[in-house]
């Protein structure tokens, strides 16, 4: 019977429901709340309840519907708009995670520990204080949050992340000259394999296909569906194929523009000749060895 009533009370709400969208970080990931009532512009300042407290938020998507299928309810609401006072705690938790960046290389330094401080942040309410690092493997850092809690008087919560939120947390240039795409507008981190850069034809040297952060470039991911289904049907380099100049081996293949160029009667001598996918059929491949396979999937993880 209870379960009936709750699938009836499921049909009778709406099939949208007004969200705000609410980043606590630059390049942060964007969380929906409930506006309650409230008109909220983009960039506007405002607090918002949270699971660990009320939090200072920048308002980076306006009043909207989205599907009650795209939200984890319950919504956690938008108490108010930012005020004077809100905004001057702001700026004084911002000054006081310049001071504890220092204190805490300080205290790094005199336990011996190796590990680079990337950011430091203070909740609100000051109840906890969250330093986010990079290390190499595990670090035991007991003894330096004690002497860190010492020093604060309240929570600490070290947290140890990887080379890519690194990048997203400090952000930069990327080779295209434009803003790292994770610190812009990427929320999320999605997985990128060599297989999307060999796809799309592009140099497997590690120097022209990896970031700042020393990992694949997070862009090879945005045009991968799109060469993935294409490159289902076309002919692919290193296949051997039936011409009607007669048999080679594909060296150039390129559904952008439709040209396929094939090295005829594999002599290494013979010139290459331009053929359209109609124009080829294959009957096999050639093996060949990746030797900077090992290297190349470094770059993966």
């Amino acid at each position: 019977m209870e379960n009936k009533e709750i699938i009836e009370k499921e049909a009778s709400l709406p099939e949208t429901v007004e969200v705000v969208g609410i980043k606590f970080r630059e390049g942060g990931k964007t969380y929906y709340f409930s506006p309650e009532g409230l008109t909220v512009n983009k960039d506007d300042h405002v607090i918002v309840e949270t699971a660990r407290g009320r939090e200072f938020g920048i308002c980076a998507l306006s009043n909207r519907q989205v599907k009650r299928g795209e939200i984890v309810s319950p919504l956690k609401p938008v108490v108010r708009a930012a005020t004077e006072e809100d905004e001057k705690k702001h700026e004084q938790n911002k000054a006081m995670e310049e001071r504890a960046k220092q204190i805490f290389l300080e205290k790094v330094q005199k336990n011996g520990l190796v590990m680079q401080l990337v950011d430091v942040e203070y909740t609100f309410d000051n109840s906890k204080l969250i330093f986010y690092f990079t290390a190499d493997g595990r670090v035991d850092f007991r003894e330096l949050v004690k002497d860190l809690a010492s020093v604060f008087r309240t929570r600490i919560e070290l947290r140890q992340i990887g080379v890519r939120d690194e990048a997203k947390l400090i952000g930069g240039l990327g080779v295209c000259g434009r803003p790292f795409c994770c610190k812009e507008f990427l929320p999320d981190f999605a997985q990128v394999s060599i297989k999307m850069a060999k796809e799309q034809n592009l140099s497997l040297s590690s120097a022209k296909i990896s970031g700042s952060c020393g990992r694949l470039m997070c862009c090879l991911r945005f045009e991968h569906e799109v060469y993935e289904t294409e490159y289902a049907t076309f002919p692919k380099v290193d296949s051997i194929v039936e011409t009607p100049a007669g048999k080679g081996v594909i060296t150039e293949s390129n559904f952008l523009t439709g040209k396929i160029k094939v090295k005829l009667n594999g002599d290494q001598n013979a010139p290459v000749k331009v053929f359209t996918k109609k124009d080829v059929k294959v009957v096999g491949m050639v093996k060949r060895r990746d030797d900077n396979s090992e290297d190349l999937k470094k770059l993966e993880e």
